[in-house]
Parts: C-alpha cells; sequence; structure tokens
C-alpha cells in the first residue's frame, strides 16, 4: 500500500500574507497529499520541530518577504540538527533568478512563482519524493 506524501506548509518569518500558502495547501490536499498548515510567524525551530513531530516527507516554505537569503539557511540548520537531514524543502514566493543557484546549493529541491500552476506543483512534489524514495 502506497502512503500518502505528507507535506508541512509554513510561513516563516514577519511576512503576514498566508493566502497563497492557504491556497497551495488546499491544492495539494486535494491531489492527495496530507497537508499540515503551521500558520504565519513562525521560527526556523518551531518548522523544525513541526517537521520531525509530524514525520513529514517535504517542508513547503511560502516567503513574500524577500528574506528567503536568510531564512532558508537557518531552517534548513535547524532541521539539520534535528536529524531532518533527509527532508527536502520547496520554496514559494517571490524568489529573483539570482537567487535561484544559491538556494538549490543549499538544497531547496523546488522552487515556485506567483502563477505557478497547483498541477506543476503536485508533479514536483511527487518527483521529489519518489526519487529520494527509489520509487
Amino acid at each position: 500500500m502506497k502512503k500518502n506524501i505528507r507535506i508541512l506548509i509554513a510561513k516563516p518569518g514577519l511576512d503576514g500574507h498566508d493566502r497563497g500558502a492557504k491556497v497551495i495547501a488546499r491544492a495539494l490536499r486535494d491531489a492527495g497529499f496530507e497537508v499540515v498548515y503551521t500558520g504565519l510567524r513562525q521560527t526556523p525551530e518551531m518548522i523544525a520541530e513541526a517537521a520531525l513531530q509530524e514525520d513529514v516527507d517535504v517542508v513547503g516554505l511560502s516567503i513574500l518577504s524577500g528574506a528567503h537569503m536568510a531564512l532558508v539557511p537557518k531552517i534548513r540548520e535547524v532541521m539539520d540538527m534535528n536529524e531532518l537531514t533527509d527532508v527536502p524543502i520547496i520554496l514559494g514566493g517571490i524568489i529573483p533568478d539570482e537567487d535561484k543557484p544559491a538556494l538549490e546549493a543549499m538544497g531547496v529541491r523546488g522552487i515556485f512563482g506567483p502563477g505557478t500552476s497547483t498541477e506543476v506543483i503536485v508533479e514536483r512534489i511527487n518527483a521529489i519524493v519518489n526519487k529520494e524514495s527509489g520509487s
């Protein structure tokens, strides 16, 4: 029996815009994923703790504040300290093209800007999880 993919959707930092994160969370749920939405203003420690407690396959971050280059490395660091090195991170938000190579080097496995179709996001998450689980 194939288990459902569990994904944590988090809004790190002080960004108070969560409409997009909620739309994505609902679309992923409708696509068959088990979705945990943490809500606004999550710290890296809160995100890592939720990912650990919920035993997620993927952590999805929604960052519209422009703070992705400060938040993503800290979140990855705290996740790694909590033995979540095998949990991939995906990122949605306003991400300049020049930041994408550095984010990918940090291990971000998918970057989705405004207007990305939910089908593309679902396909990418499935590809990430299936590739990493050897399926």
